[in-house]
């Protein structure tokens, strides 16, 4: 079970941004928590970064799940991580980088790959904050968006409510994409 997560974890990292990647992540891992209930599926699958609301809501598609059940869950699973690595994550990158070179060197990587992606965000602020995280693209979301904030030392209040706007945004769009296109046909 743990080299199973192990794989998922080393997949989702080295291949977030390639196209129709984060379906086949979704397909995975409901096929991996089939034994659950599906709502509960749906916010494992919220909790996790990258796939966030965007997978959520795809798996609670797939699953049959009610749009009306499935998008609270998703919004609540994908903000319930974000005061942890507000409060704790750069003390847990501190920590990581000075145990083992292998460790830090991932540290190192994630955090030059969130500050790629902080252009917008350090030119506009709360709003590219905001829309960094509204704007369901691979690589994008709550989880790298509460990073970047840490990392660029943004005001707290100001980060979390841009956040918490762009989940309820992602989830928006993703709810469109997830239950309304596949309605019309």
């Amino acid at each position: 079970m743990i080299s199973k997560i192990k794989n998922i974890a080393t997949t989702i990292t080295a291949n977030a941004e390639e196209p129709g990647f984060i379906e086949k992540i979704v397909h995975g891992m409901t096929d991996f928590f089939s034994f659950f209930p599906p709502t509960l599926v749906v916010f494992i699958i919220s909790l996790f970064p990258i796939l966030e609301c965007r997978g959520a809501l795809i798996a609670a598609s797939l699953l049959g799940v009610n749009m009306w059940i499935a998008v609270p869950i998703s919004i609540i699973g994908n903000l319930l991580p974000i005061p942890f690595i507000f409060l704790f994550i750069e003390r847990i990158f501190a920590f990581l980088k000075t145990k083992t070179k292998r460790i830090g060197k991932i540290i190192v990587k994630l955090e030059n790959k969130a500050m790629s992606k902080s252009e917008k965000v350090t030119k506009y602020k709360r709003f590219g904050l905001l829309l960094f995280v509204g704007i369901p693209l691979p690589g994008t979301g709550a989880w790298t968006g509460a990073l970047i904030a840490v990392l660029l030392k943004l005001n707290l209040k100001d980060s979390v409510i841009s956040i918490f706007v762009g989940v309820l945004m992602a989830t928006a769009i993703m709810s469109l994409i997830s239950y309304g296109i596949p309605a019309l046909f």
